[in-house]
């Protein structure tokens, strides 16, 4: 995926906020990259823009060589389904439904989806398929969030703030989830965060400030969760 010269600006009134300038971003097959930056930099509105969930302002968007610049409606529709999976900060799941028919929910649209059983095992809930969110921690619902999130075998994952509304110990888990799924499924994914510890996990850290990218570093080693500072 490659995005050049990305810019999205906002009306409040008659008053103009940029909220991306002019963002250059690429991002490898199988890579996992972590997009630091405090809250208002403009890290969620680039994840919306690279999703297809927004559309940039100006700039370019490209991905597997097709140009999502001026996609329109059902073609963003059509790239979401096919190719992206999103986790969020909050885990979304149907209170009514048990860990395995959440999954489920997004296996029944797809292509060639993974068996819901088996996303939750690479998330390590194997023996959670059958309880309700209500009978889950925190860090588990996560968890199932991502098995759902990663059973369509989407070429891509984003993730805003995943680990936002968990301690440093259950968020962990999550992260371990996150790490198996890139490195097994060779899944390209970006976390965005502002907990400047989990860039540790990445193969890239990308900061961004005031709608830009400031800053691109490669961490020494890529080190696995259990090992980075919280």
């Amino acid at each position: 995926m490659e995005g050049k010269g990305l810019e999205r600006t906002f009306m409040t009134g008659e008053v103009a906020v940029r909220a991306l300038r002019g963002v250059d971003i690429t991002l490898a097959r199988g890579e996992l990259v972590v997009l630091l930056g405090h809250s208002g930099s403009g890290k969620s509105t680039l994840l919306n823009i690279l999703g297809g969930l927004d559309r940039a302002t100006s700039g370019s968007l490209q991905f597997e060589g097709k140009d999502l610049t001026h996609a329109n409606d059902a073609e963003l529709t059509r790239y979401r389904r096919r190719s992206v999976g999103f986790v969020f900060q909050f885990y979304n799941l149907v209170a009514g439904l048990t860990a395995r028919e959440n999954v489920s929910l997004v296996t029944e649209i797809a292509n060639h989806p993974m068996k819901p059983d088996e996303a939750l095992e690479l998330v390590g809930l194997g023996e959670r398929v059958k309880h309700f969110p209500a009978q889950l921690s925190g860090g588990e619902q996560q968890r199932v969030a991502v098995a759902r999130a990663i059973a369509k075998r989407p070429q891509i994952l984003f993730c805003d703030e995943p680990t936002g509304a968990l301690d440093s110990a259950t968020g962990i888990h999550v992260l371990e989830a996150l790490d198996r799924v890139n490195r097994e499924l060779s899944t390209t994914m970006l976390i965005i965060t502002h907990n400047v510890g989990i860039g540790d996990i990445a193969d890239r850290v990308l900061r961004m400030q005031d709608g830009e990218i400031i800053e691109e570093t490669k961490p020494n080693r890529r080190l696995k969760p259990a090992e980075i500072s919280w």
